[in-house]
This record gives C-alpha cells, sequence and structure tokens, in this order.
C-alpha cells in the first residue's frame, strides 16, 4: 500500500500488540502525525504553500501577522516601560507567523518591540529549525521551550498566548451512531488486502461518555463525528498555567451544536496531500494531513475551568476588519496585476472573501486577569 512503509509497519506492530487486534483511531491518527520519526509534522517536507499539502491565514501576503501585532499592541499599550511582555506561539510550523508579527511591532510598536519575549512552543526539531532561521533578524527576542517546560515555568503573567490553525491538527476520536449507541471507531490490519480498515467498538470510555451526555444530541443513524479531547485538555493545561493574559486560537470550525447538526453525517474529518481533499485516513500515512474542524464551544468550556473567560469570539473576517484590515488597502495606478501592491490587495480580498477563509474561520480570545 502506499504511504510511509516505516510508519505502516509501526501501526501494524501497535495493533499487533493490542489484546483487541485493533486501535483507537486516535491512535492511528496520533502515529500518523506525530510519529518521532515518521509523522507527517514531525519530518522535514514541506507542507504550507504552493509545494506543500495546504494554505494557512498566514501565509497569505503576511497580513495575519499585522493585524495579531495591531490587536497585541492596543491590548499592552498600558503596560509600563519596564514591564516585559511574554508572547507565546504554540506550534508555530515555519515561523513565518512570528516573523510577520515580530517585523510589525518593530516598525509600529518599537518600545512594545523591544520588551517582547516571544516563547515557540514546538517539539518538532525540523520546525525549531525552520524557527530560527526565518526569525533570525529577531534571534534576540525569540526562545523555544517544550511544552512541559512552558507548564513547569508558570504561573506566567502578562502573557498572550497564541495559535494559528493548531487545535484541528490534534488527533480525534472519531463516533459512529450505529444500532441506537455511540461506538467508537477502531483501525486493524487487513492481512488479504494488506490494508488498514474500520472496526466499530461500542463505547465505554466514560470521559467520551461524558463528552456526549453533556452535548445533549440526539444523532441520526449512522452518523458520525468527532472528540476532540486533546484540544480541551490543552487549553485547561494553558490556563491553569497562565497567571494573567490572554489566549488567542484562531483556526476553522464552529460551535457543537453545528459541527454535529444533522446535515454533517459524516463529521469534519479530512485529509489534505498536495491541495487536495478526501477523506481516506488509510491510503498515505504518514505522508498527508489529517484534520477536523475545532468546536469552539468545547475549548471556551474548557477554558472557563481553569479561570479563562471569553471575551469574544468572532469570524477571522471579523477579526481582521475591527483591527484595521481595509486601512492596509492601497490606491494604486499600476496596471500590472502582479505588482507588490496589487498581490497585497488580493491578498485581503482572499482573506475576507466569505467563500474562502473568512466565515469557516474564527477568533476565540480568552482573558485571565488583567493586562494592565
Amino acid at each position: 500500500m502506499a504511504g510511509n512503509q516505516a510508519l505502516i509497519e509501526v501501526i501494524k506492530q501497535r495493533i499487533g500488540q493490542s489484546p483487541a487486534g485493533a486501535i483507537r483511531f486516535y491512535d492511528y491518527m496520533e502515529l500518523c502525525l506525530y510519529h518521532p520519526e515518521y509523522g507527517y509534522y514531525m519530518n522535514g517536507k514541506s507542507k504550507i504553500g504552493r509545494d506543500g499539502d495546504f494554505y494557512t491565514s498566514s501565509s497569505i501576503g503576511g497580513l495575519m501577522g499585522e493585524i495579531l501585532a495591531r490587536y497585541i499592541a492596543s491590548q499592552t499599550k498600558e503596560l509600563g516601560p519596564e514591564r516585559p511582555l511574554n508572547i507565546v506561539e504554540w506550534g508555530g510550523g515555519t515561523g513565518r507567523l512570528a516573523r510577520l508579527l515580530l517585523d510589525e511591532l518593530e516598525r509600529t510598536a518599537p518600545d512594545l518591540y523591544r520588551r517582547v519575549r516571544y516563547i515557540c512552543v514546538e517539539r518538532s526539531l525540523h520546525h525549531r529549525m525552520l524557527q530560527a532561521e526565518e526569525c533570525k533578524d529577531h534571534i534576540r527576542q525569540i526562545s523555544w521551550l517544550s511544552e512541559a517546560e512552558w507548564i513547569e515555568g508558570g504561573p506566567w503573567t502578562d502573557t498572550i498566548v497564541l495559535s494559528n490553525e493548531l487545535p484541528d491538527a490534534f488527533a480525534v476520536h472519531r463516533m459512529e451512531f450505529r444500532n441506537g449507541e455511540p461506538h467508537e471507531i477502531y483501525v486493524e490490519w487487513d492481512e488479504p488486502s494488506s490494508a488498514f480498515r474500520e472496526r466499530l467498538m461500542r463505547l465505554e470510555d466514560p470521559v467520551l461518555l461524558r463528552v456526549i451526555e453533556r452535548q445533549q444530541i440526539s444523532f441520526l443513524e449512522g452518523q458520525r463525528w468527532e472528540i476532540n479531547s486533546g484540544a480541551a485538555a490543552w487549553m485547561r493545561s494553558i490556563g491553569s498555567s497562565l497567571g494573567s493574559g490572554q489566549v488567542i486560537t484562531v483556526d476553522y470550525g464552529d460551535e457543537t451544536r453545528e459541527l454535529i447538526a444533522p446535515h454533517r453525517m459524516n463529521g469534519t474529518f479530512i485529509c489534505y496531500r498536495s491541495h487536495s481533499a478526501s477523506d481516506d485516513p488509510y491510503t498515505y500515512p504518514g505522508e498527508q494531513d489529517m484534520t477536523s474542524h475545532v468546536d469552539f464551544t468545547a475549548l471556551a468550556e474548557a477554558g472557563e475551568t481553569v479561570g479563562l473567560r471569553v471575551q469574544s469570539y468572532m469570524t477571522q473576517k471579523q477579526f481582521l476588519v475591527e483591527n484595521g484590515i481595509l486601512d492596509l488597502l492601497q490606491d494604486h495606478a499600476s496596471t500590472d496585476p502582479f505588482s507588490p501592491v496589487a498581490r497585497r490587495n488580493r491578498a485581503i480580498r482572499q482573506l475576507l472573501l466569505s467563500d474562502q477563509m473568512s466565515e469557516l474561520f474564527k477568533v476565540l480570545i480568552q482573558k485571565k486577569g488583567e493586562l494592565p
């Protein structure tokens, strides 16, 4: 079968060691994305942009970094001249967003820029190297921590934690409502066809059963959906380690009631490879992105349990407009459609058009304590 053959053997071995002869889809997805040697996010292949498998909002014209810098400057303008500000980016990929944000702060808020400590929480050594190269002009501002190191360093004060398309990349539990009961999707190896295949097993995990009970949703026979327990745990760990500041989550997704509405019979899980979408996670293990929509209701509720209150929740379009993206449009008389100004104006329109990222992407801002 296609895919990373070494990873396939690792997964087969894990399945063989399981008493059930199958592993949870969650574990299969975690191995495909984050195996230390063979996982999709851990290798050196380009993932973002034209040569990769997908685009992110930070890869379009550099505008998200500029707007986030404007927002951060507006939220921290009362900080005293000697007080440092921690900006913590979780899972920063290539480091492009960090560079763009720091470029803008250096240009428009130099006093704040000099007091910024930009912390990259990144477990991939490959991405750490990319981030160091991308941000070489700001290397004095940047440091790297593991998740454990950041949590142990708390409580963090005067801190803004941000992520751009992170929780959508967490492994998820995939569920199916069958014969009047919730079932969890497991993955087994079919030797005759030399391929992975699914097995439904009656859900008995008390944590997942409690999540479903809280959702109070009537599922249809055969309906599938995802539970991203890792995203909720991630938000709780951040909130527990944050003394004062904000958490900014930019990602595509919606509220619970929309994500598991009857018109989503197959859930939101999807794969990307060379900018082509597929719902088959078993064809190219380790060689394709796997993702699902973020449940912002679950993130907000998880934050509330550790003192993070919702300050705002809006579409990316609304966030961009409220923080001045329209001010960045420029008049130009050039007839060259590839001039810098024309390209920048197109990037702004792309971020704002409703059939692109503007409505699907959301921005959740949660706050704990006060930034002076």
